[in-house]
Formats: C-alpha cells, structure tokens, sequence
C-alpha cells in the first residue's frame, strides 16, 4: 500500500498581512497530481490544516476543495486536528463524510481512534491521534499519572489495543525530542510537550505533523512531513516536500520524498544598493538586508520597485553594528550625558568621535540647563 505524507497546511495564514491562500491552493494542486501520479492509495494529512480554530471561510473552501479532488480520485484520506486547529470543527460531520472513504480524528474522548484497511499482505491499522495536552487525557484517564505530553502520549497507547504482528501506521501531532524546530512552531515553556521517540516503538510508521522542516527523528520510519510552504524567514533553507511511504509485508517500509515548489519563494537577500538593484525582478516574499554605510532613506521605497512583495528590510553595517554593541556593553543609566552624546555622534557619523569643538558646545548647553533650573 502507498501513503502520501503531508502537514501542517495551515491554511489561512497570512505573512506581514499577506493571505498565502493562492500560495497554498498552488502548492495543494501540486499534492492532488503527486498523489495521482504516484498511484497513492490514501493521503495522510497530520494535523495543522487549518491557521487558527476558526477558520475563515475561504480557507474552509479550500480545503473542502482539495480533500474532494483525492476522494474523486479514489484515493482515501486521513485527518488529524493539530494544537492550531479546534477538534471539534475539524471532526464536524466526520461520521458522514467516513462513507466516502475521508476519516477524520474526533475530539478525544478516552480511546485512540483507528481504520483498518486491507491490501494483498493483509491488514494496515491507521491510527488518528489528534494533537494532545495534558489535561484533556487526565479528563478522561484519571487514574493515570498524567503531567507532560509524554506521559498523556503514552497512557493513551496504553489503553489502546494494539496488535504488534499487525502492520501499525499513527498519525501524530506532537514534539518528538530531539527533531529541528524553526520559528513557526509553538512550544511549551519547560519542554513539557517534549515525547521521546521510543513511546513509539509499536508502529511500522509515524506520520508526524508539527514541526515544519522535513526530517526523520532516529528512524526512517518516524517522520514529519513538514509543511509544504515555508512559513517564516527561520525556513528560507528548508526544502519542502511530501513523503511517500512504501508498505508491503510486515517490517517492509520505504519513505522517500518528492518536492514541493512555492508560487513565491520566500528568501533572504542582502547586498549593497547597487547589487540590490542590479537583481533580477522577483516577486518572491524576500527578507531584504542593505549593508551601505550611508543607506539612502528612501530605500525601502526604491528596493520596492524590484522587489514589490518584499515583507522585511534591515541595514546592517558598521554603524548598526556599534549599535548593537553599545546598547549590550553598558547601560543607559549608567553612562555620563557626555558619554551619552558621545554615542549617539557615534552612530550619526560612522563611529567617528566628536571633536573638541562639540563637546564644548555641549558644556555650555548643560550649564546654561542648570542655570534656569
């Protein structure tokens, strides 16, 4: 049987007040042919569909759109809700839709949910973990020792019946340690959220969502997908791609990836104004640093013209530089005004000092301050 791994869509999201929607129905056709043409018999969506737990309309219309073009192809599909999606939304007519071969993880209510399916080495068992805190498996597990999201992860698949001669696959929207993070992520403060991998020692796969770089965390076999655009500058190197995951007879599984390409990239570039401006045009969302001395200040403006989708601008030179260092070696309040004045010339001037000159205009400015105070 062939899988089509994927996550963390999230659809909806906007960058500097930008909607990604035609980005992510360009990228979502590009899954509909992959999974086409590599005859893929379901697709595996592991949580993070959705930007927020109430989704704008059209971004629901989306998704509609693109699950409904799998099933039209006869392929089935496999949902989870991850920590930005509501469960409860996610699940909605989750009974019916179940009929057209769509499975959709429900709002956990003390079971681990699971489909069987079957193909020419016997059965598969998917299994749907919605992403999990704590507190909601305490809810329905009381008498188990529940703190972190490990142990919430490993009490539920303690209770689950799970048949280890049977070939397993879980769908999962967790923190595995150990795995790569970017800034698109949200953690827990304390690595609460952090689950070791050998909690999942039972499962010929795992079909991660949650952390959007793709990789494998110790094993070919345990796998984020990542997300299929890149979602913050933090990602700019990440390589995005869906895994197809290869499952024979038991024990027999082969992940390999197919790439994903963006609508618009999203990169950084940096370079004096003239090699800036020397660039091709591009309509990519760019991160664009100027390293001028003497930066014009209308560049943002200028930089603009050839990069009009342009989401963030810095200038990083000798005088940013000093910036940074003074403010890091030594504190405001405890510096003289003198050598507060002599900081900000710094910085107004390419690090030069002040001169004599200044620092007596200066003098007679603050005696005539405490002369009529």
């Amino acid at each position: 049987m062939r899988f089509l791994h994927i996550a963390d869509l999230h659809l909806g999201k906007q960058l500097n007040d930008v909607s990604l929607l035609s980005d992510q129905e360009f990228v979502l056709d590009q899954i509909v042919s992959i999974a086409e043409g590599e005859r893929a018999d379901a697709v595996m969506i592991a949580g993070d569909v959705y930007q927020r737990s109430s989704p704008q309309a059209e971004a629901m219309a989306l998704f509609d759109s693109f699950v409904s073009r799998l099933v039209r192809l006869d392929k089935k599909v496999f949902i989870i809700s991850g920590n930005h999606d509501s469960a409860l939304r996610i699940s909605y007519f989750s009974s019916l839709v179940r009929s057209s071969g769509v499975y959709v993880s429900e709002a956990f209510e003390g079971r681990l949910q699971s489909v069987t399916m079957k193909d020419a080495d016997g059965e598969i068992v998917v299994w749907l973990l919605p992403f999990l805190r704590p507190s909601r498996v305490k809810r329905w597990l009381p008498e188990d020792k529940i703190t972190t999201c490990q142990e919430a992860v490993e009490a539920v698949l303690r209770h689950a019946d799970i048949d280890r001669d049977k070939r397993n696959v879980l769908i999962c929207h967790q923190f595995i340690t150990g795995s790569e993070t970017s800034d698109s992520e949200e953690m827990t403060v304390g690595g609460l959220d952090n689950i070791d991998a050998s909690v999942f020692d039972a499962f010929d796969y795992v079909a991660l969502g949650h952390i959007h770089k793709p990789q494998k965390v110790l094993r070919d076999t345990l796998r984020y997908a990542g997300s299929p655009l890149k979602y913050s500058f933090s990602e700019a190197g990440h390589k995005k791609s869906a895994a197809i995951v290869d499952m024979q007879e038991k024990g027999d599984v082969a992940v390999r990836t197919h790439p994903l390409y963006p609508l618009h990239d999203l990169r950084c570039v940096d370079g004096t104004m003239e090699s800036l401006m020397a660039l091709p045009y591009s309509e990519d969302y760019l991160w664009v640093t100027v390293h001028d001395e003497l930066v014009p200040p209308d560049a943002r403006v200028t930089l603009s013209v050839n990069f009009p989708n342009m989401m963030k601008f810095s200038v990083s030179n000798s005088r940013t530089k000093y910036d940074v260092d003074v403010l890091a070696t030594q504190s405001m309040e405890n510096k003289s005004v003198l050598e507060l004045f002599t900081d900000f010339y710094r910085l107004q001037n390419n690090g030069a000092e002040p001169g004599e000159e200044h620092k007596k205009v200066l003098d007679k400015v603050l005696r005539e301050l405490e002369e009529t105070t």
